[in-house]
C-alpha cells in the first residue's frame, strides 16, 4: 500500500466516523425534550457534516476514492440509544451520556490518526482543528448535564 493510499484510508475512516457522528447527533436531537440540548445536538450534527466535507476534499487531494455511508457499529449504537432512551425515566440524561461517550471515542480516534508523524501539514491542520472542536464540544456537553 502506498503512502497516499494509507493516508486516504485513515481519512476515509475518519470520514465514516463523521457520518456516524452526524447521524447520531440528529438522532439525539430527536430524542431529547430540552430545547438547549436539542439545539446543541443539531449544531454538533452540522459541525460533523462540515467536517465530512473537509475530509472529503482532503481525500480527493490524494487522488483517492471517498467512502460513503455510516458504519454498522454506529448504526448499532444509534439503536442502543433508542433502547436506552425507551427504558430510562430520564431520556435527556441517557442521551447526553451517550453523546459524551461518543465524543470521547471521537477524540481518541483523532489522536490515533494525529499520532502518525508523517501526515501532510494540510491534513494535520484540518484534523487538529476538528479534534479541538470535538474536545471543546465534549467540555461543553459536560456543562450541559445540569440541563438533562
Amino acid at each position: 500500500m502506498s503512502y497516499t493510499e494509507e493516508v486516504g484510508n485513515k481519512l476515509n475512516n475518519l470520514l465514516t466516523k463523521s457520518y456516524d457522528a452526524e447521524a447520531g447527533y440528529k438522532k439525539a436531537a430527536e430524542k431529547v425534550s430540552n430545547t438547549g440540548l436539542k439545539n446543541f445536538f443539531n449544531n454538533r450534527a452540522q459541525d460533523r457534516y462540515n467536517f465530512g466535507h473537509e475530509i472529503k476534499e482532503e481525500v480527493r487531494s490524494f487522488g483517492q476514492e471517498v467512502d460513503k455511508g455510516t458504519s454498522f457499529t454506529a448504526d448499532a449504537h444509534r439503536a442502543w440509544m433508542d433502547v436506552k432512551a425507551a427504558f430510562t425515566t430520564d431520556n435527556d440524561e441517557a442521551v447526553l451520556e451517550e453523546a459524551i461517550r461518543g465524543e470521547k471515542a471521537s477524540v481518541e480516534t483523532y489522536n490515533e490518526v494525529l499520532a502518525e508523524t508523517s501526515l501532510p501539514n494540510s491534513t494535520r491542520t484540518i484534523l487538529e482543528k476538528q479534534r479541538n472542536s470535538i474536545q471543546n464540544a465534549l467540555n461543553e456537553v459536560k456543562t450541559l448535564e445540569e440541563w438533562a
